[in-house]
């Protein structure tokens, strides 16, 4: 079971301490997380609808996985093992970028992440935890951009940031 201990850190990921995951959120506090974006051989994203009943962004579509690590976890064993509680799959994850990024929500509640991005292809079946995941799908990288466009209300907010980024990094790698 995942400590609800996250670590803080400053603007260049340097841990700095650890807090309690809400209390992160209610101060708006940088800590450190991933994100994981999972595309089948097709090239197709796999997005997920949040649960309804998330502590915020609740029923909005957005990456496979997002999450803290423990403190002492390994960022890479901790995106690994999201994925699969999350989820339901177990798939190689590749390391591409980081940024940071802050938003607030109406809640009271604000994400303030130093960010680690992970890749990975997988092409099976996907069993989510109900908990967390309303819907999956995988849809293209065009019919997600011109959604986003179109009806950019349906996303969450860090979503919006990391989809140029995760475009360009593939683009930058030569993936589909």
């Amino acid at each position: 079971m995942a400590s609800s201990e996250i670590i803080l850190v400053d603007e260049n990921d340097n841990a700095i301490g650890t807090i309690e995951k809400m209390e992160a959120h209610h101060k708006g506090l940088m800590h450190r997380a991933f994100s994981i974006f999972i595309f089948n051989p097709k090239g197709e994203m796999l997005l997920q609808r949040r649960a309804e009943k998330k502590y915020h962004s609740g029923g909005l579509w957005s990456n496979a996985c997002c999450g803290h690590p423990c403190p002492d976890e390994e960022i890479s064993a901790a995106a690994s093992r999201r994925l699969n509680e999350e989820m339901g799959f177990k798939t190689s994850l590749e390391k591409a970028f980081d940024f940071m990024y802050k938003i607030s929500f109406e809640n009271g509640l604000t994400e303030n992440e130093f960010d680690h991005v992970f890749v990975g292809e997988y092409e099976g079946d996907v069993d989510p935890d109900p908990a967390e995941v309303g819907d999956h799908m995988f849809k293209s990288m065009e019919e997600i951009r011109q959604e986003l466009s179109e009806k950019p209300e349906r996303y969450t907010g860090w979503f919006h940031i990391a989809f140029p980024k995760i475009e360009n990094w593939r683009e930058r790698n030569n993936r589909q």
